[in-house]
């Protein structure tokens, strides 16, 4: 059994604005949430100066949309002066959170800093209207720590949430999403070194789905792989990562339970604009809201513009099952 998402005629949705100077080079890596029958988009942008903002548009359709035309979150102190990236938004008892994450030159923890110069830290705030967000703070720190969601719902009473404590994908706990017990947390899933497209590096997508028969939820993976090539003896061999999307589907009262994971994947680069860009051969996504019955799955192209590519729920479960 197989699944492939399709891309929409209409890509890519949403373009760089060459006239602003916050997203003129790059829009990427979107969250969309349906509400009140729009579509809400928080999405990654660059611009003149390389820092990463986050944006909001709106839109009736899920294609056409009408972007704000400052940021609605921006870096304010060391802990994020080199981007907040790519957001997460869910919904949960009437009130909006956003995972982000926050790339700074300051790095807070007693170990090694993640990156030089500065660390990550997986953060999360709330908001009532969309717009305006509040800082709540970080799942964790002092470790490169990634790609994290909360569930659409609380897990028996508490806030539950997917995070990527590299190599592994994780599940945590937390009564008010300030506290996140460290001996709450357990490993779900990671790389599997024996298959062909995620034998390296996995991380979770969009919020997870919930259905009658787990939770159902998008993740991407690469393998590194080593492409041959003629010319000087640098440019002989060149390592490549190729971003591709999968599911895996997980028990509704113990999400650490892993009831399927398809072996293949149901997207990856093809077209131009994902295979070339700011960084190629990517498709990345943090969003794939349900709407009518089907899945809208919002994406990063080669990190430089936003695609959307759709399948049926029913498929999508059917294939969570059984692929």
């Amino acid at each position: 059994m197989t699944l492939r998402l399709q891309r929409h005629a209409h890509n890519p949705v949403l373009l760089p604005d060459p006239a602003s100077p916050w997203e003129c080079y790059n829009v990427f890596n979107p969250s969309v949430i349906h509400h009140n029958g729009l579509f809400h988009m928080h999405y990654r942008a660059q611009g003149l100066d390389w820092i990463s903002r986050i944006g909001y548009a709106v839109s009736t359709d899920g294609l056409h949309w009408n972007r704000l035309r400052e940021p609605v979150l921006s870096p304010v102190d060391g802990s994020d002066s080199r981007g907040v990236e790519d957001p997460r938004v869910v919904e949960i008892e009437g009130v909006f959170y956003m995972t982000y994450t926050a790339y700074g030159r300051e790095f807070f923890g007693s170990g090694k800093a993640t990156h030089l110069g500065g660390g990550i830290l997986p953060m999360i705030a709330r908001s009532e209207n969309l717009i305006t967000w509040e800082r709540l703070g970080p799942m964790t720190v002092g470790e490169d720590n990634k790609d994290h969601v909360l569930f659409p719902r609380k897990i028996n009473g508490r806030f539950a949430a997917l995070h990527r404590r590299w190599p592994q994908v994780w599940l945590a706990y937390s009564d008010d999403l300030r506290t996140w017990r460290p001996d709450e947390m357990a490993p779900i899933y990671g790389p599997r070194p024996e298959n062909w497209w995620d034998a390296t590096s996995v991380g979770n997508n969009g919020p997870p789905i919930e259905t009658a028969h787990g939770w159902l939820c998008l993740n991407h993976g690469y393998t590194v792989e080593i492409e041959q090539g003629g010319g000087s003896l640098n440019r002989a061999q060149q390592v490549l990562r190729v971003y591709r999307l999968g599911v895996i589907l997980l028990d509704l009262d113990d999400p650490t339970k892993v009831i399927h994971r398809p072996k293949e994947p149901i997207f990856w680069p093809e077209e131009l604009w994902e295979l070339r860009g700011d960084v190629p051969n990517v498709v990345f996504s943090n969003t794939n809201p349900v709407v009518e019955g089907s899945v809208y799955v919002y994406y990063g192209g080669g990190d430089h513009v936003i695609g959307m590519a759709t399948c049926s729920l029913s498929d999508l479960v059917e294939y969570a099952r059984f692929g």
